[in-house]
């Protein structure tokens, strides 16, 4: 729902009546993960997506009718052997899907929502958790979450499940992750300690949370001002994040040749990359090939937490690099993280083919896929997010 924010933001903001229909779990393979969202405001007008077609319409209707008796409701959708053609998911796999009413008059029950809206829709760091399965009483209540661990809102029932709640946002928060989450009858979380008040049960068969994350966008850093990066460059921006692009020599990292990135610097890589904030989900791309810039950059990046570091460059280089970074004292663990030759093998010449096969290549190292065609393989199409992306760490 937190993808949705500009607009349902606004919608507050308008005093529209609203209804969101969000992907709270999926079973086997199925095209939106949880988190995914459609939002149907009173005048009919639906932004979002919860399977890519599926069941939308069953899905607006649904929206259309918790408007009317604004009662929050879960509904499972499946594939039908019966009826293909019925409503259900052709892929074979399962989704249940929250259907709760939001507006003026119904936020008692989320009062977190539009701060949560409104922090997300201006780029600041926020988690929101939801019940959505539980105690009548409880669905569809929600906590906001910031990463210094101040809130909004609550669950509405023991305080210690208001804790429990706050402390797993938090930390799928600093994960940047959005999930569910299970809380136990006594009100502790997975990973958490059990609370001991007595021996009550503060929520009678437990709850489920679903989690959801809103962080800045992740940043990719381009070391390299050349053509095949500028084709990078928009990549980067169509999967969403924020592009910079590093160069020590002034006539070439301009705007004019680089009139998608967010940032332009003109530093020497290395220097530029141990000043700069980077973090997990941080991608490093190092186009240059040339020596002087490359080992003292790599020697750097490649002790950094990030999520992806690649190197372009031909076997050959590759082979003088690699003896070059070993006499500069990287050791073999930290070998084993650098991406080289940059890309997966798509046969690519030109810059754009280049950019589509590193793109390729950190999409798949981010959620777990081979690289190889889906095409007579038997390996899931959509992976867990929970293992997917287990990059190799720094020492």
């Amino acid at each position: 729902m937190l993808d949705l924010a500009g607009h349902l933001h606004e919608w507050i903001e308008e005093g529209r009546d609203f209804a969101v229909a969000t992907v709270v779990a999926v079973g086997g393979s199925a095209p939106r993960p949880p988190g995914a969202a459609l939002a149907v405001s009173a005048d009919g007008t639906a932004i979002g997506s919860v399977s890519g077609g599926c069941v939308e319409g069953a899905v607006y209707d649904l929206c259309l009718q918790v408007l009317q008796d604004g009662q929050t409701r879960v509904e499972r959708f499946g594939y039908s052997d019966e009826d293909a053609f019925a409503v259900g998911l052709t892929c074979g796999g399962t989704i249940d899907i929250m259907i709760a009413p939001y507006g003026a008059d119904r936020t008692a029950r989320v009062a977190a929502l539009p701060a949560a809206l409104s922090a997300a829709a201006h780029g600041e760091a926020v988690a929101l958790a939801r019940v959505v399965h539980g105690p009548a009483g409880l669905l569809g209540r929600a906590v906001l979450v910031r990463p210094d661990g101040a809130h909004e809102g609550g669950l509405g029932g023991h305080p210690d499940l208001d804790r429990t709640a706050i402390a797993q946002a938090r930390a799928l928060l600093k994960a940047g992750r959005t999930g569910t989450v299970e809380i136990s009858a006594s009100g502790a979380g997975w990973g958490s300690p059990r609370t001991e008040s007595g021996g009550g049960s503060h929520c009678p068969g437990g709850l489920t949370l679903l989690v959801e994350s809103a962080v800045p966008p992740p940043r990719m850093i381009v070391f390299g001002a050349i053509d095949f990066a500028a084709a990078l460059v928009r990549a980067g921006k169509f999967l969403g994040y924020h592009v910079t692009v590093c160069d020590a020599r002034p006539v070439f990292a301009t705007r004019v040749r680089f009139p998608d990135a967010d940032e332009i610097v003109v530093d020497w890589p290395h220097r530029y990359l141990a000043s700069t904030d980077t973090d997990g989900r941080t991608v490093l791309c190092v186009l240059t090939h040339d020596a002087k810039f490359d080992i003292p950059l790599l020697t750097e990046a490649l002790r950094l937490p990030v999520a992806y570091v690649g190197a372009m460059g031909s076997r050959r280089t590759h082979e003088d690099r690699d003896r070059r970074l070993r006499e500069a004292g990287v050791s073999e663990r930290e070998l084993a993280r650098l991406r080289s030759p940059i890309g997966l093998d798509l046969g690519a010449r030109t810059p754009e083919e280049t950019a589509l096969s590193i793109a390729a290549e950190i999409v798949a190292a981010r959620h777990g896929g081979t690289g190889r065609p889906l095409t007579g393989s038997d390996t899931p199409i959509h992976r867990d997010e929970r293992t997917a992306g287990q990059l190799p760490q720094p020492v």
